[in-house]
């Protein structure tokens, strides 16, 4: 099932569109990932998101 509401990056606002009406900025969708014990991809996405991290500090 795929999800409708989204969450602006910059500004915080839910909207159903791609892009932030308030700020026009992208948006992403608020839900995380489905768990599962047998994600083959699991490495990959830790690995993104300890990189990512290290941009913000």
């Amino acid at each position: 099932m795929k999800h409708l509401i989204r969450k602006c990056i910059a500004c915080g606002a839910y909207t159903l569109k791609q892009v932030c009406p308030k700020c026009g900025k992208p948006t992403q969708d608020p839900h995380p990932p489905k768990y599962s014990p047998d994600d083959k991809y699991v490495r990959y996405r830790v690995v993104e998101r300890y990189e990512s991290d290290k941009d913000y500090k």
